[in-house]
Parts: structure tokens; C-alpha cells; sequence
């Protein structure tokens, strides 16, 4: 913030010597701070796993998925709505942004001209988000659980992230440093600056460069490395040191105190009985079903199933209703 007043400053002055308002510049001589930028946070991929793994627990699954598989600002991400993403293409529109401005939620323009944009999405991610859209029936991709027709709180968000992240077991982070963690596991598996930086919507390459010279400083000595190897006669490993492979984690969702909304209640009635319940509330009177199942995870199975029949038998009488 003080090299940006400096620079301010100094221009402005320059323009008065240029005008012949004054003599010479004051700030000429005046010596902006170094700056030393703040050591970036990024998940491990054993941590990623553990955060996924817990975000399908804690109902964020989708958006933490979709941040990490892009590198979206979390104003971005929380402005789509489902008439940006052509899942025929897998093309996904950045075109607006979500900011709190004096208390109130507004949609504007990104925050810059780059960051209009488009992002071709991977088939996995694709399906993942053709499944949540058919429980979705808000235009807002993520909406909120408490208003109608508007976006997810940003503010809300950080707080998920952070109750995630800690039931996780993984570091503190940001919501920004998700972007921050996309961009560099994109860099270690092999894609070039010029496509990342139009993927997350920098100006230029050099300002990706900045960010993640860290990263791209790895990189060349891994590169350096390799060409050591070869000039020394010495055949490379079919598999380089330096590529860590990925291992499923053992690590399992750790459960809140409370069900969220919509998804029944779970009793234990014996060593192997398990008792799922449903009872949503239709034209003021209670409808209820139970489903038995001798493990947690099959009764789990068989109540998602019955909420969805439930919910498809549901739909007219609530049609009904909202028509008078």
C-alpha cells in the first residue's frame, strides 16, 4: 500500500513539473520500502484429500472441487449460475463477481478486462456438477441456504473453509490460497505459464511469474537435474525422484453434532441395526418413512434413495400448494 501512495504520488508530481507548477519533484528522491511478499500456503495432496473428503461431509464438496479444479476468486466462483457452465463443451463463462459493498451483497463486473474468461472443465469435474445441478434449484450454482435467489455469503464461505480445513486436520489457509494451491499443482504437472495465466485471469504472464517464482524456480532446477543425468551418461529412473506419487489417505469424514437440513436423522438401534428417518412436512402435517440397514454406510444409501422417492412424490403436492 506505500509503494502504491508512492507511485501515485510521484506521478502526480511529475505531472506539475511537466505544467510548470513547480520546479522539481519531491518525491524524486523519496525511496519506496522493499517489499517482501508474504509466504504462500498451499495444500498437500494428502491434505487435499482430506479436505474433499470432509467438504462431502460438511455439504461443500462441489465448491471446494470446483475452486481447487480451477483457481476462480471466491467472488468469481460464488457469482456463477448454472446458464455459464454448457456441460455439452465443459466450458464454464466467468463474467461477474459477488463483493459486499457497505453491508450488501452486488453482483458487478471481474476485476479486470483478462478476467473475463473461460475455462474448459475436466469430465470428472463435469459429472460431479451434473449431479449436484439435479439437486439444485437455484440459477445461482451456489446459492444461499437462507435467502431466496441469492448467492452464497462470502463471508459465509471463509467461515465453512475454516471449519473444514480444522475438522480436516490440515493448516489454516485463506480461501485465496485454494487458488494459490491449483496454480502451483498445475505448474508441478507440467502446464505452461501463458495457459495459467489466462486460466485464472492474470494481466500478463509476468505478473503469474512473480506469484509463483517459487514455483517455476523448482521446476528449472528439476529440469537442470535431469539434463545433469543425461550428460553424465546416467540413464534417468523410469520414474523421477522427484514425483511424488499420490496415495489414498486413510483419514474419515469427521461428523458434526448436527444432520444437515433435508437429509433425514441416522439412529443406531443395535450392534447391527441401523434405523434411517424421513419426515419432511407437507401442508402443515408430518410424512414420515424409515429405512433398516445392518451397517451405517448401507443404511446411509438406502435413506438418500428414499428422500429422492420422497421428494419426486412430494413435488406435485407442493406445486399444488404454491399454485393455491
Amino acid at each position: 500500500m506505500v509503494k502504491s501512495c508512492h507511485v501515485t504520488c510521484r506521478m502526480a508530481l511529475d505531472k506539475a513539473v511537466a505544467d510548470g507548477l513547480i520546479l522539481k519533484n519531491p518525491a524524486a528522491n523519496c525511496k519506496a520500502p522493499a517489499t517482501h511478499p508474504r509466504e504462500m500456503a498451499v495444500l498437500t495432496g494428502e491434505e487435499i484429500q482430506r479436505l474433499l473428503i470432509q467438504a462431502k461431509e460438511d455439504g461443500c464438496y462441489e465448491l471446494l472441487l470446483l475452486e481447487l479444479s480451477t483457481g476462480l476468486r471466491r467472488g468469481e466462483i460464488l457469482a456463477l449460475q448454472w446458464d455459464d457452465l454448457d456441460f455439452r463443451t465443459g466450458a464454464l463463462r466467468i463474467e461477474r463477481q459477488i463483493q459486499r459493498i457497505k453491508g450488501e451483497l452486488v453482483v458487478s463486473q471481474p476485476k479486470t478486462k483478462t478476467s473475463n474468461r473461460s475455462v474448459i472443465l475436466p469430465g470428472p469435474i463435469l459429472k460431479v456438477l451434473e449431479r449436484y445441478r439435479k439437486s439444485c434449484s437455484s440459477r445461482w450454482m451456489f446459492p444461499s441456504p437462507k435467502k431466496t435467489d441469492s448467492p452464497l455469503d462470502p463471508a459465509a464461505v471463509r467461515k465453512k473453509l475454516t471449519s473444514v480445513l480444522k475438522r480436516a486436520g490440515c493448516k489454516h489457509l485463506r480461501f485465496h490460497d485454494l487458488r494459490h494451491t491449483f496454480a502451483t499443482n498445475a505448474l508441478e504437472h507440467g502446464m505452461d505459464i501463458k495457459t495459467l495465466s489466462a486460466i485464472i485471469g492474470h494481466v500478463s504472464s509476468a505478473t503469474t511469474l512473480n506469484v509463483y517464482a517459487h514455483v517455476t524456480d523448482e521446476m528449472r532446477q528439476k529440469a537442470a537435474d535431469r539434463i545433469d543425468r543425461g550428460i553424465a551418461g546416467v540413464e534417468p529412473p523410469s520414474k523421477p525422484t522427484w514425483k511424488k506419487e499420490s496415495t489414498p489417505t486413510p483419514f474419515r469424514a469427521v461428523k458434526g453434532k448436527y444432520r444437515k437440513p433435508g437429509t433425514g436423522c441416522m439412529t443406531q438401534i443395535n450392534d447391527h441395526l441401523w434405523e434411517g428417518r424421513y419426515s419432511p412436512k407437507v401442508n402443515g402435517k408430518r410424512i414420515a418413512r424409515n429405512v433398516y440397514a445392518s451397517t451405517e454406510e448401507e443404511c446411509e444409501r438406502r435413506l438418500a434413495k428414499l428422500i429422492a422417492e420422497m421428494k419426486r412424490e412430494l413435488e406435485p403436492l407442493r406445486a399444488k400448494k404454491k399454485a393455491g
